[in-house]
């Protein structure tokens, strides 16, 4: 270089790459952090220089690995995996986000400064206006602030030590770019604006092992979203386009060494945020290579072998079942996964066959039912709009199969938003239309317990509320009535004591349904799988709704049940055999003459015999 400043260039076999230009081979946050050195000192030509170079070689290394994965491809008719657990694959252990010295950022921030446009040249436009707002408890210490700190401002959403209570509101404006061309390029599509992408795609899409500890894991995921963002702001054209398009397709076919490639190490650093960028960026300009790469990153390989593992399982805070190191990001992880599902489900409203490959993918991908849960009711929202936009029924449908899959999920493992899942499914159902209705009550047994199936479900199927919302002729009311009755009678016998009460109340339009659940109850009541609390509840619905000698023969089985002491007369069924004296003695002297003799058996407390013969 001209000048002072004198460059040191190791020494390596493989010092110029295959267009003749010159490659940096050392340590790539060593090599940024030369970058960075030489920035801050004033010398930003040679910065820029080094960083051209720098840039080069990462796509030199790049190249040679696709080059390497194709050499040991297996031959046709061997393993197409595209993940593997064994721990003898490739892996870096040092990724370059989330580094401490953020090479990547320094790398891009080199070549994207001097890409800005003249009126994007000062430092408040490109950085944007801050409003900051400083509380000082206990000393005015905020005056010394020098412009280090204001510098790690524009970088830091808030800053507090034991002395300052600092917030930073941002209002950032976009750059605007230009393309300049590298100097001495044999290539008029390589710009300073081209590499700087460059830089941040192969950066992103680097295969790189989870840092352990819960900071590192943190700050790998905040430099993740600062990079995105800078290539957000990037507006792109067709040679950014081009540039985005190859790198995309280069990373897919990477292997092992790309964290969008086939084969990658299961602790590696999941691609769903940087594919959800590359989605959205392609999504106009090239369908397949969009869905292709969306489609890739939803893998959570962490997770693979443990696919009936839920959300109270997974140790979001103490690793997954203790074979891995501790994935304190995890649930962010997941809500990345999610919301890049989302984005795609969003845009294959339109397109069944992309829109079946998407869920697919998010039924095989997504371990958490909360998550899963979350994602059907995106889709929900899309699909059936309350502000009465267009309905889009293919949506609706994936947005039902989610919800099924969240049923069976959650059936047998807690979940504290277990009742909204079940709410919410009657209600996706109903959308859909009366098949779906059917179906969900014909497979309850794999989707809801007994008291779920004859609770809310049922009975907000045979809601009038339903049968208006679907328009149901009679024929129609009737199939679908049949069903719930069905369902009633299956849930009975299955759970009596907790579905005997629903089960007669769903039936009670249809007398040999109706009797069919009464005999259940007595049986239930005659085995004593029904204690007497419960068949003194059932017996007081049937002499309400008009049966009282059905009434009478649960009044009789209850009050077997019941033993009260001498010193009992604060016993919680004294009420109910009161009633079942008075229910007995109404029907005539044969019913009363039948629950004396268990009355002089069964209690034994003078107070409560004496209001009884009173």
């Amino acid at each position: 270089h001209d000048g002072p400043v004198v460059i040191y260039e190791p020494h390596s076999s493989d010092t110029f790459n295959y267009q003749g230009y010159p490659l940096w081979n050392e340590n790539i946050p060593t090599a940024c952090a030369r970058v960075e050195a030489l920035r801050s000192h004033g010398y930003r030509q040679e910065a820029l220089r080094l960083a051209v170079s720098i840039v080069r070689t990462l796509k030199k290394h790049q190249s040679d690995c696709q080059n390497m994965c194709h050499s040991d491809q297996p031959k046709p008719g061997g393993s197409t995996s595209t993940t593997t657990h064994s721990h003898s694959v490739h892996c870096n252990n040092e990724g370059w986000i989330g580094h401490p010295l953020d090479p990547i950022g320094s790398l891009f921030d080199t070549l994207a400064e001097v890409s800005l446009t003249p009126e994007c040249k000062s430092l408040d436009t490109y950085y944007g206006s801050f409003t900051t707002e400083i509380s000082n408890n206990t000393t005015n210490n905020t005056n010394n602030t020098n412009n280090s700190q204001m510098t790690s401002i524009l970088h830091e959403d808030s800053i507090a030590n034991n002395n300052t209570n600092l917030s930073v509101s941002v209002v950032r404006e976009r750059p605007r770019y230009q393309h300049i061309v590298v100097p001495g390029t044999r290539d008029r599509s390589e710009t300073y604006l081209t590499l700087a992408m460059e830089s941040g795609l192969i950066g992103l899409g680097q295969q790189r092992l989870m840092p352990a500890g819960f900071y590192a894991q943190e700050k790998a995921c905040k430099q993740e979203d600062r990079m995105i963002a800078k290539l957000q702001d990037i507006e792109l054209d067709s040679t950014l386009l081009s540039v985005l398009r190859r790198q995309t397709m280069t990373l897919l076919d990477g292997g092992p060494f790309s964290g969008l490639g086939t084969g990658i190490h299961p602790e590696s650093v999941p691609m769903h945020t940087f594919a959800k960028y590359l989605f959205n960026a392609l999504l106009n300009f090239d369908h397949d290579l969009s869905y292709n790469v969306g489609l890739r990153a939803m893998r959570l390989p962490i997770l693979e072998d443990h696919d009936d593992i839920d959300d109270n399982s997974i140790g979001i805070h103490g690793g997954v079942l203790g074979r891995y190191p501790r994935w304190f990001t995890l649930a962010h992880i997941e809500m990345q996964q999610c919301s890049l599902a989302s984005t795609m489900l969003s845009a294959a409203r339109s397109d069944i066959n992309r829109l079946r490959s998407v869920l697919k993918s998010s039924q095989r991908n997504i371990h958490s039912s909360t998550q899963l849960f979350k994602l059907a009711q995106d889709a929900f929202r899309i699909a059936a709009p309350v502000d009465g936009g267009p309905r889009h029924g293919h949506l609706l449908t994936a947005s039902f199969e989610l919800g099924l899959q969240v049923m069976r999920m959650t059936l047998s493992s807690l979940n504290w938003r277990r009742r909204d899942m079940v709410r919410w499914l009657v209600t996706c159902a109903t959308e859909v239309g009366l098949d779906a209705l059917i179906s969900i009550m014909q497979s309850w047994y794999g989707l809801f317990t007994p008291t779920e199936a004859t609770g809310p479900v049922a009975s907000s199927i045979m809601s009038h509320s339903t049968v208006m919302r679907l328009s149901l002729d009679f024929s129609q009311q009737e199939e679908l009535s049949t069903c719930a009755r069905t369902l009633a009678l299956q849930c009975a016998t299955k759970d009596p004591p907790n579905c005997a009460l629903n089960a007669l109340t769903l039936c009670e339009s249809d007398q040999h349904a109706f009797e069919a659940a009464y005999q259940i109850v007595g049986d239930a009541g005659s085995t004593g799988v029904m204690n007497s609390s419960q068949l003194f509840t059932v017996a007081r619905y049937m002499e309400h709704r008009g049966y009282p000698v059905r009434a009478y023969k649960l009044a009789v089985l209850a009050t077997k049940g019941v033993h009260i002491s001498y010193n009992g007369d604060n016993h919680p069924s004294i009420n109910d055999v009161h009633w079942a004296c008075a229910l007995a003695h109404g029907l005539g002297k044969n019913e009363l003459s039948g629950v004396v003799p268990l009355l002089v058996k069964n209690v034994q407390c003078a107070p409560v015999l004496s209001d009884i013969l009173r």
